[in-house]
């Protein structure tokens, strides 16, 4: 019958038809599956054989801890150059190329060097010094010989003779060494992943320089042919350290100080130069006198001297050193001409290093105000090449500075930070908080304001305290009010401290303590207008050496001698302790 001859013959045709499909089915999604796996597996794990060239191609690439500098290296072996700016950027910050001379300048605790451009006669300390090659200068590029350079930094320099790659270590660094490991040689990969093209086949048992873990798995590496690249951390094995030794510095001398205890210096104005030593009264516990005696009269840089052979051998015969203080007149343009190039620079320091031997003294007092805020970095190279200088002749370097504050040609000019380190005292003038021409009355240095002057420079600046002298003021002020149409108008006179007790014995008038500023107070009224006095005195002074004490500064610096009454002597060599 048609019906069951449907069903009995075309069902298992049906059923066997579906059962044969189904291995084939299987057998398509394995090999799916597989082909899907190889091509992840592919694409990524499958290493890179692709080459490329190194990024660089130049014929003197410059490195430094793995790191490609440009511009290049010129010359080769002895008669090699560096680029002035690499040197700058990893070798010495403190280098400067001056224009006007065409020389590079290097400054150390010892050495002042001028290299100049072309020129096979170095500088050092203003002596001559014959060189193999010079500087040379093409365009804005600026290349320095590396003999020179070898004993003033210790470099280590690696030449490679396969690219002529120069790699730089300096003393102090470590190199750390690998070996390349396995049964056959090993791509150097430009990025750490097997994806990356290789830059070249490193040999089995060749040696690496490691420059670190870039990514996880990977070391960022370089050859000795200067070649840098990635390499899989599982076939690099550690090997040796290689440490570049610091070699010893030069002996650095200490700078003087008395062997009874801190520096107890004062400042001497000098109005002439024949000073009458016979007036200057007896200074107990003073060691270190410092006479105004040369000024900046030009922007050559040339000094006008009011040196006096007499004054210099009546302080030594009174025990005093002798620090002869030079100041730049206080004039900010003549000082930034003067400062503006190595000869002008070098002019000042010539004069004063002749003026030393002509007054046989031992030290050289800076004192440079109403600077303009753009010369910052010249006042610290005239400080860099002059400590060198003074220091070869056995001269004590001091500079004075102010309480950090917020005026820029009187304070913010000096770079306190950067100096310190260059000259043996730093005298701190811890006056005027409030100045001559202030619009407001007040102390011209209260002890808080003093104090926190100090703590200031020795916490943000990091000026150790053994280099500090705190600077006191040996005058004060007369401040008058009155009311002009509505409103007070302020004035001001400096006064010394005898002029104030007269006052007080005129007047009788009796002070009261100030607890806000430490000191001595009194006002009173003339002419209608209101007269107050922040005093200085014993027991302000007295406050004042309890802070070096406290601080362990290196001494006190008074300005100025002829302001003091006579018992401020014994107060401050008293109370000032060793």
């Amino acid at each position: 019958m048609p019906s069951s001859s449907y069903s009995i013959s075309g069902l298992p045709r049906r059923s066997r038809r579906r059962r044969s499909l189904w291995p084939g089915f299987l057998l398509l999604f394995i090999l799916l599956a597989a082909g899907s796996s190889a091509f992840v597996y592919w694409l990524l794990y499958w290493p890179n054989s692709e080459k490329i060239e190194a990024e660089w191609e130049a014929e003197k690439p410059v490195f430094y801890k793995g790191v490609h500098y440009e511009p290049t290296a010129i010359g080769s072996e002895e008669g090699l150059k560096l680029p002035f700016s690499f040197l700058q950027e990893w070798v010495d910050p403190d280098m400067i190329f001056d224009e006007a001379s065409e020389s590079v300048i290097i400054t150390t605790w010892n050495k002042v060097v001028q290299l100049k451009t072309s020129e096979l006669t170095a500088m050092v300390n203003d002596k001559p010094m014959e060189l193999l090659f010079s500087v040379t200068r093409e365009n804005d590029q600026i290349w320095v010989p590396v003999e020179p350079l070898m004993d003033l930094y210790n470099l280590h320099i690696r030449e490679s003779a396969e690219t002529g790659a120069i790699i730089v270590h300096r003393e102090g660094d470590i190199v750390q060494w690998g070996q390349v490991i396995g049964r056959k040689a090993r791509a150097l990969r430009s990025e750490p992943t097997v994806k990356a093209p290789l830059y070249t086949e490193v040999d089995v048992h060749e040696r690496v320089m490691i420059w670190g873990e870039e990514e996880e798995g990977w070391y960022y590496v370089q050859l000795p042919n200067g070649l840098t690249g990635y390499m899989n951390k599982k076939e690099v094995a550690m090997g040796e350290t290689e440490v570049f030794p610091i070699e010893e510095p030069p002996a650095v001398t200490e700078p003087w100080k008395p062997v009874d205890g801190k520096i107890n210096l004062t400042w001497q104005q000098v109005y002439n130069r024949h000073p009458d030593t016979d007036s200057i009264s007896p200074m107990p516990g003073v060691n270190v006198i410092s006479p105004q005696w040369f000024h900046l009269e030009n922007e050559e840089g040339r000094l006008i001297n009011k040196g006096s052979a007499e004054f210099a051998k009546w302080a030594s015969n009174q025990g005093y050193q002798v620090w002869a203080l030079v100041t730049n007149s206080f004039d900010p343009e003549l000082t930034s001409q003067a400062l503006s190039t190595y000869e002008r620079r070098m002019y000042m320091i010539k004069q004063l290093v002749t003026y030393a031997q002509m007054y046989n003294i031992q030290g050289i007092n800076v004192d440079f105000e109403n600077v303009y805020l753009e010369d910052k970095e010249m006042m610290v190279q005239f400080m860099r090449e002059l400590s060198p200088i003074l220091r070869e002749q056995g001269l004590v370097v001091s500079i004075d500075v102010t309480i950090k504050g917020g005026s820029p040609t009187y304070s913010l000019f000096m770079d306190r930070e950067a100096i310190a380190p260059l000259v043996d005292y730093m005298a701190v003038m811890t006056y005027d908080e409030h100045w001559g021409s202030s619009p407001v009355a007040g102390s011209v240095a209260s002890l808080p304001w003093v104090e926190d002057g100090i703590a200031r420079i020795i916490e943000e600046d990091g000026v150790p305290p053994s280099k500090l002298l705190l600077g006191v003021p040996f005058y004060t002020r007369i401040w008058t009010e009155e009311v002009v149409d509505g409103q007070t108008k302020v004035s001001s006179r400096a006064v010394s401290m005898q002029r104030v007790n007269d006052l007080l014995a005129e007047k009788s008038l009796i002070p009261e303590f100030d607890e806000e500023t430490g000191q001595h107070y009194v006002e009173f009224i003339e002419d209608g207008k209101t007269n107050k006095i922040w005093i200085e005195d014993a027991v302000s002074m007295k406050s004042r050496i309890e802070l070096i004490n406290k601080y362990d500064l290196g001494g006190v610096a008074s300005w100025s001698r002829g302001f003091e009454t006579p018992d401020i002597w014994e107060v401050i060599r008293d109370n000032m302790e060793p």
